[in-house]
């Protein structure tokens, strides 16, 4: 029988269920604008003198070829490196198996999902490429939270004692998959294996498709299959450049591999768009460590040996850091805004100790937006949410038949949880949220990005005098005042969250 059903059947006292039913609260139903720029910091580009990229998922952003690229060559150094079983082979990248911001407990080779208070959205633990039940999990874990001292460390990673590591890289997507598999193989033929060796050896093998050139070059050799969005890039640039604006460019990525995708994103002249230009730079090693001087790199990639005083338009410089970055250009403080898709690695350092403003590019927030703006997503959030209003109203109400139908609603509303899950992805749901609770990844992106956005081409919508306003939605603790918050209803309920700002 339908809740309401139940609810007309034991009448609760003081309740007019057809009131109720009548004046049940809507989500708006205003569809958000995938091209929209979010703002967790109030900043104005009016006083943005100078702008700053990453290369890889900010300039460049790349066709879903490259991921099935990294695995098969890193699955294959596993093999022919490693050791690893030859029937590793039949094992084929998975698009869709994992989102980024996962956790990966290293010594129990479980990948999962964590909220903003550490607590792990049971459902969302896979071992291999199989789920683990909810009660397995528990018992592991004593419970679903996550301790401090085992999370990852500051940039995420598996360090000193933290045997979790995170996966904030968009390029991490096939290094989780592999791990999977992997595990998958061992456990489906009953090989015995150590997961702390497991997870070094596909972080080693991932490293080589990167250090060793193997990706750059592949990448080098069919540009077009692999790099998509250019003109839009492009588009930005010319805007910026048009309007007087300073630009650099800090990436970890070698010239010849920025060299020819921007030649195919921009043009032969690219360089001229830029004040600055440097690669290879090892963030985030470069914001922090000041040892590292900057090199010259010559357009044939010979690196000169002589001391950097200054830094000139036009030409290619390597490494280096950051502080020395401050020194010779000037450019300090909130007139600077970086935008990078890496937030810890590109954004965190930038926040925390050099002030400068940062934007972060979200590639996945178009999938997301398009998907809640379905008529699936907002019936199914609002009939969720009125079900957890109408719970926190009525369980006041103590009489057995009262009881009877609040139980009745709290197993309709876990019942629906996996709903709100499953429609952004099987395995592990939104980037952005778990059932409820914010993501630690979107914990971390409100923490160090000022503003976020799909693409670097959301900037096309925005004239450079525009300021960015975050929505002032009420904390717990506060009443709405706007007439969005505002349910006009006998529940009293808003729908307002905390943030992400598009959700």
């Amino acid at each position: 029988m339908h809740v309401f059903g139940l609810w007309e059947e034991t009448g609760v006292p003081g309740v007019n269920p057809r009131k109720h039913r009548e004046n049940m609260p809507i989500i708006s139903t205003n569809s958000v604008n995938p091209d929209t720029i979010f703002a967790n910091n109030e900043m104005s580009l009016r006083d943005i003198e100078i702008y700053g990229f990453d290369y890889d998922y900010t300039l460049a952003f790349y066709s879903s070829h490259l991921h099935t690229l990294i695995f098969n060559i890193a699955r294959d150094i596993l093999i022919s490196k490693h050791r690893y079983p030859e029937g590793l082979r039949k094992y084929e990248y998975i698009p869709n198996f994992a989102v980024r911001g996962l956790h990966y407990d290293v010594q129990k080779a479980l990948l999962m999902k964590i909220d903003a208070f550490h607590y792990i959205q049971l459902g969302t633990v896979y071992r291999g490429l199989n789920p683990v039940p909810d009660e397995e999990v528990i018992a592991m874990y004593e419970g679903s939270h996550v301790p401090l001292e085992i999370m990852s460390d500051f940039y995420g990673k598996s360090t000193h004692g933290h045997t979790m590591k995170q996966f904030m890289d968009i390029f991490s997507l096939p290094e989780m998959t592999l791990l999977s598999c992997v595990n998958d193989f061992f456990m489906r033929h009953n090989i015995d294996y150590e997961p702390v060796h497991l997870y070094k050896d596909v972080k080693e093998a991932i490293r080589d498709v990167h250090v060793k050139g193997i990706m750059y070059r592949a990448v080098e050799a069919d540009i077009e299959k692999y790099v998509c969005y250019g003109e839009q890039s492009h588009a930005v640039l010319k805007k910026l450049s048009e309007h007087g604006k300073k630009m650099f460019l800090i990436t970890n990525s070698p010239f010849d591999f920025v060299n020819r995708g921007m030649t195919y994103i921009v043009g032969k002249d690219w360089r001229e768009l830029f004040d600055v230009v440097i690669v290879q730079a090892d963030k985030p090693s470069f914001f922090n460590d000041r040892r590292k001087p900057f090199r010259r790199v010559t357009d044939k990639g010979a690196l000169l040996w002589d001391r950097i005083h200054r830094l000139d338009k036009g030409q290619i410089y390597k490494q280096g850091n950051l502080y020395e970055f401050l020194r010779l250009t000037g450019w300090r403080g909130s007139k600077v805004l970086y935008f990078g898709d890496h937030i810890y690695s590109d954004l965190a350092d930038l926040t925390l100790k050099h002030g400068w403003r940062t934007g972060a590019i979200i590639p996945e927030l178009r999938k997301e937006i398009k998907i809640m703006n379905t008529e699936q997503y907002v019936h199914v959030m609002t009939w969720l949410q009125s079900l957890t209003g109408l719970i926190e109203q009525m369980q006041v109400h103590r009489d057995p038949a009262s009881q009877a139908v609040v139980d009745e609603w709290i197993r309709e509303r876990e019942a629906m949880k996996p709903q709100t899950k499953d429609i952004f992805n099987a395995q592990f749901g939104s980037l952005f949220r778990t059932y409820h609770n914010p993501t630690y990844f979107s914990r971390r992106l409100s923490r160090f990005a000022d503003i976020y956005m799909a693409s670097i081409s959301c900037l096309l919508n925005y004239d450079l005098q525009h300021t960015f306003f975050p929505r002032r939605t009420p904390l717990q603790h506060e009443s709405p005042f706007w007439p969005e918050y505002i349910c006009t209803s006998c529940l009293k309920m808003t729908f307002a969250f905390s943030y992400p700002l598009h959700l």
